[in-house]
C-alpha cells in the first residue's frame, strides 16, 4: 500500500495529498509541493500513513521547507493582499462589472525578476478589462491575468459556511467538481425547491452526489414505500424512508413506529392497504 500525506495551502484549506516519498513529516511542518510555476509552501496536516488502493497522480512531496522558503511564502502572501487592494480599486474606478474572489503572486526564484500578478474574478457576462490589464500592470510592477471563474471555483476560493453550518466540502476537501443532477436530490427524497438544494454558488449542492451512494444503497436494501412488512409490533405499510438511520417509517395498527431495516422480519414487495388507522 501506498503512503500519503494531507497538505493545505490556507488554514483550514482544501486538502491536497503528497507521496512523502519515504520521509516522515509531522502534523505542522512546513514543505514544499510541486507546481507548475515552481514549489509552493504547505502545511502539512495528516501525517504520512499507508492507505489502501492506487494514487498514482499524487505529486512527491519536495521536502521540507527552508526558513527562506517561509519568507517568501510570507512575502507573496503579503502581495496577494495588495494586489486585491489595487485591483479593486481601478475596478471600482472604472465601474467595471467585476467581482475580485481571489488573487495570486507568481515569482520565479530562478531569476527574480518574472514576477506575474494573477487576479482572479466573477462578472454577469463578458468584461472589456484591457485598459484594466495596463492600470494594473503599472501599478504593480509585474505582468497581470485576468481570470474569469465559475461559481463553483469562486464559492471554493473564497470559502463559507453551508446549509448545513459546516465549511464548504469544494473549500474543504473536495478536489474535482463532482457532476450534480436534479436526479440526485429526488433519490433522497428532498423537494425540488432551489433554495433547499443550493449551495453557496448558486448551484446544486456538491453533496447530494458523494452522499448519493449511500442512499442508493439505502434503497437496494429497504422496503418500497407503500410495501408491507412485518415489525416486533405486527404487519404495517412503510410509509418513509430514513437512510441515514438505516431506517424505514411504519404506519402499524398500534401507530407509527420508526424501525430499523434489521429489525423487519418479513417484507412483501408488492404495496397493500395500510392496516390500522391513516
Amino acid at each position: 500500500m501506498a503512503e500519503l500525506m494531507a497538505v493545505t495551502f490556507e488554514e483550514h484549506g482544501a486538502l491536497h495529498y503528497l507521496d512523502p516519498d519515504g520521509v516522515e513529516y509531522a502534523v505542522g511542518d512546513w514543505v514544499l509541493y510541486p507546481t507548475d510555476d515552481g514549489p509552493v509552501v504547505a502545511r502539512c496536516v495528516w501525517a504520512p500513513r499507508r492507505s489502501a488502493g492506487s494514487r498514482t497522480a499524487v505529486p512527491v512531496c519536495l521536502g521540507r521547507a527552508s526558513e527562506d522558503d517561509v519568507r517568501r511564502d510570507a512575502e507573496h502572501r503579503r502581495q496577494r493582499v495588495r494586489i486585491r487592494d489595487v485591483a479593486a480599486a481601478l475596478i471600482a474606478r472604472q465601474g467595471l462589472p467585476m467581482k475580485i474572489v481571489g488573487t495570486d503572486f507568481v515569482s520565479r526564484p530562478t531569476d527574480g525578476v518574472d514576477k506575474l500578478s494573477v487576479v482572479y474574478f466573477t462578472a454577469p457576462g463578458r468584461v472589456d478589462f484591457r485598459t484594466l490589464v495596463g492600470e494594473l500592470a503599472r501599478a504593480l510592477g509585474s505582468r497581470v491575468d485576468l481570470r474569469q471563474v465559475s461559481p463553483r471555483d469562486a464559492a471554493r476560493m473564497s470559502g463559507s459556511v453551508g446549509n448545513c453550518g459546516r465549511d464548504l466540502c469544494c473549500a474543504n476537501f473536495l478536489s474535482d467538481d463532482p457532476p450534480v443532477t436534479s436526479r440526485h436530490a429526488s433519490d433522497q427524497g428532498l423537494a425540488a425547491n432551489p433554495l433547499q438544494i443550493a449551495g453557496a454558488c448558486g448551484r446544486l449542492l456538491c453533496c447530494l452526489a458523494f452522499e448519493h451512494p449511500l442512499y442508493a444503497d439505502f434503497r437496494s436494501r429497504a422496503p418500497a414505500v407503500g410495501a408491507t412488512v412485518l415489525t416486533e409490533e405486527g404487519p404495517g405499510r412503510v410509509v418513509a424512508h430514513a437512510a441515514l438511520k438505516d431506517a424505514v417509517t411504519v404506519r402499524t395498527a398500534g401507530g407509527v413506529i420508526t424501525c430499523p431495516l434489521l429489525a423487519l422480519r418479513s417484507v412483501r414487495q408488492q404495496p397493500v392497504q395500510a392496516e390500522g388507522p391513516s
